[in-house]
């Protein structure tokens, strides 16, 4: 089916070679940004474990570990955090390409526009269950070097622990059930508030995607990026604090991992499960959000592809 078509022409082509650049502009953005970002997350995620230790705010929280650890601890994770983001970044950001151009192929453009939001939504939501798949095992891996830095060393002799001591499915996808409920409403609430965002913010700056310079498209993904960001933070922190204290050795009790995840609720209560370093997270996910947008359309444009927007039919 031939593809969109945009203000000054066709768009594309989408073909595989646009969804492997999509898909590795995807891995590298997230990568960069989730790496760049651990420290935060390091603190981030002992305030989720041991709320009443670290309960100083988030450079209370800096203080506290570089006293106690060094400023080393604050790398803490970031083999499996780099390259368990890649393939997240892989798969969210090529698959929700995928899945959206495909959907708009099929409805047609002004149909296509006219349900920008429910194709933004369905898409990510498909993209993100794949790439969660993935991600999975290395955040678990992630969790237990940061909730015990004497757990291993680091992803290579951390991953092969984990089997040993709880074997693939307790030790990897414990957390599966809070990772899809965490990073589900999450991106589908990145893509969608920022595909609105920016359509919002594009009339204001005079220019449009397709004939926007380079610095003008930098400044849009930026600011729709951070506003996406925090949505998205807050959307799904009650989902990440859970996946952050099921990791943990023995927390929720020894039953399934549904009735460790409703122990844990009760203890912590629906109030904690909301706050808990979500200022922190606030801070972390809107600039990380931010980063990923403006990096992935950057390296999309180094590969020459050009990337899909929806247009409006007034525009067409």
């Amino acid at each position: 089916m031939a593809p969109v078509v945009a203000t000054s022409g066709k768009q594309g082509p989408f073909d595989t070679t646009y969804y492997l650049k999509a898909a590795l502009a995807g891995g590298i953005c997230c990568s960069i940004t989730h790496g760049a970002l651990c420290p935060v997350d390091v603190v981030k995620t002992r305030m989720q474990l041991d709320p009443i230790k670290y309960n100083k705010g988030m450079i209370g929280g800096f203080r506290q570990v570089i006293a106690e650890e060094g400023v080393g601890a604050l790398a803490t994770g970031l083999g499996p955090t780099a390259f368990g983001y890649f393939v997240q970044g892989w798969f969210k950001f090529g698959g929700v390409e995928l899945f959206k151009i495909k959907a708009a192929e099929s409805l047609g453009e002004k149909k296509a526009w006219e349900m920008r939001l429910p194709i933004y939504l369905g898409a990510a939501a498909v993209a993100e269950t794949i790439a969660d798949i993935f991600l999975c095992p290395l955040e678990a891996v992630r969790i237990r070097l940061v909730a015990n830095p004497e757990y291993a060393s680091g992803l290579i002799d951390g991953f092969p622990k984990v089997i040993r001591d709880d074997g693939i499915i307790k030790g990897f996808y414990s957390g599966f059930g809070p990772i899809l409920f965490k990073q589900v409403p999450y991106t589908m609430a990145k893509f969608a508030v920022q595909g609105y965002a920016a359509e919002r913010i594009w009339p204001l700056t005079g220019s449009k995607p397709d004939t926007a310079g380079e610095g003008t498209k930098m400044g849009v993904a930026l600011s729709s990026g951070v506003i996406a960001g925090v949505a998205a933070a807050i959307i799904s922190h009650p989902a990440d604090t859970l996946l952050s204290m099921v990791n943990k050795p023995g927390a929720g009790g020894d039953g399934s991992i549904m009735s460790r995840l409703w122990n844990l609720s009760v203890e912590t209560g629906f109030v904690k499960l909301c706050t808990n370093g979500l200022g922190a997270r606030c801070v972390m996910i809107g600039s990380l959000t931010a980063g990923q947008f403006a990096i992935f359309d950057s390296v999309v444009a180094l590969t020459g592809a050009k990337k899909f927007h929806f247009t409006p039919p007034e525009d067409q």
